[in-house]
């Protein structure tokens, strides 16, 4: 005779789902990515390496800020979106550990110049997007690119900048640098 035991099933709460952390390209894959995008736009002039957001995708810029030790100037090129006048981007490294270098340069110097596809440089400031509004600039980027909870995951809250149009100083304070030129 076989003996059976009864079991008895405990209710246990199901921990609350994170997002999975989707798979990223290895360190310096990424970085040579980024190089090679640099060179890109150097060796066309400009003509090709940045593109304008479209309906449901980002577009990319370039950005100069004035390197926090060094005093030059320092050129990224991120991703970005448009909220009205301003433009949005995140300081996310390449979703790696660590605050970019153009985002500390920001911190340290706000006032600093994008480029975008087709159009002269504008004078932008920075700041960082904070509670509700950092809410909406997260879904507005939530709904560019699937899956950035997950890619978000791998490093400490990312930072959403506002980049807000800013007046050129010596052109009568009420104009921006796109509409200076």
């Amino acid at each position: 005779m076989t003996e059976r035991s009864s079991h008895t099933v405990e209710a246990t709460a199901i921990p609350e789902e994170r997002p999975h952390s989707p798979y990223l390209p290895p360190r310096w894959f990424v970085r040579t990515a980024w190089v090679l995008h640099r060179a890109l736009y150097r060796a066309t002039g400009g003509r090709r390496g940045l593109w304008p957001p479209k309906s449901g995708k980002w577009g990319t810029m370039r950005l100069v800020t004035v390197g926090r030790r060094s005093g030059k100037d320092r050129e990224a090129i991120v991703a970005y979106f448009e909220d009205g006048p301003n433009l949005v981007t995140m300081a996310m490294n390449g979703w790696a550990e660590g605050e970019p270098a153009w985002w500390l340069n920001l911190q340290a110097q706000p006032d600093v110049t994008v480029e975008l596809k087709g159009t002269a440089s504008r004078a932008v400031r920075g700041r960082v997007a904070e509670g509700e509004e950092r809410e909406r600039l997260w879904q507005t980027w939530r709904s560019y690119t699937d899956g950035l909870d997950g890619y978000a995951t791998r490093r400490t809250e990312t930072a959403v900048i506002v980049l807000e149009p800013r007046p050129v100083e010596g052109a009568g304070g009420d104009r921006s640098l796109a509409e200076a030129q």
